[in-house]
């Protein structure tokens, strides 16, 4: 049967290995979206850091060549219709009252598993298997749902190849769920790990700094 889930961007899942793992995002509070940042970044989202000192949704800047920061899980702000802080799992590109910051909260770990849904088939298990291991290219990353704030990022396995790692995901296997895991339909939850993290020692050495990086 064909699987039950659509697109919902990156879920973390675990960390790389065996060790404890809370999901957690951080914030320190040291990361920001500009006041007057109109992108909206949605909720499973990857986004990169700015030279200015904030962080963007991926393909803001250098043409998506930026190392990823992380995945967005939602933002802190003060309304400007009510004045009152707003928690919200999106940034809307719009309404925060400009005399306080936009706190963002990104899973930032370089060790961090996340859970992608496949963008099409992969005709079979066999064929599934061939591409652990591989890298792989986002089919979509910077676009999502407002009505529910939710990324509609997936994995592009058409792209799934060995080259690399200058794609920006790493395919690790795919998720232990009978309903998702129809190899001959779109929507199989694949476990991936983020290529040249930011904060891994092979990452960006700056913050907008261009890199070999494609796949937006």
């Amino acid at each position: 049967m064909a699987n039950s889930q659509g697109a919902y961007g990156l879920r973390p899942l675990q960390m790389l290995g065996q060790a404890a793992n809370s999901t957690g995002a951080a914030n320190y509070p040291m990361y920001e979206i500009a006041n007057g940042n109109t992108n909206a970044i949605y909720h499973g989202s990857p986004v990169i850091p700015l030279t200015s000192g904030y962080i963007d949704i991926v393909g803001a800047a250098a043409g998506g060549t930026v190392s990823l920061l992380g995945v967005f899980m939602g933002c802190e702000y003060v309304a400007s219709t009510t004045l009152k802080p707003t928690f919200s799992n999106l940034w809307p590109g719009s309404g925060a009252d400009s005399n306080h910051p936009i706190k963002a909260y990104v899973a930032d770990d370089p060790n961090q598993l996340f859970i992608i849904t496949s963008d099409a088939t992969w005709t079979s298990k066999a064929t599934a298997i061939a591409d652990r291991f591989k890298n792989a290219q986002f089919a979509t990353a910077a676009s999502g749902t407002t009505a529910t704030g939710v990324s509609s990022a997936q994995v592009d396995i058409s792209t799934a190849a060995t080259t690399g790692p200058d794609f920006h995901l790493r395919i690790m296997g795919w998720e232990d769920n009978p309903e998702n895991l129809d190899f001959t339909a779109a929507g199989v939850g694949v476990i991936v790990r983020l290529n040249n993290h930011f904060n891994a020692p092979n990452g960006s050495a700056n913050a907008g700094t261009t890199i070999s990086v494609t796949g937006v």
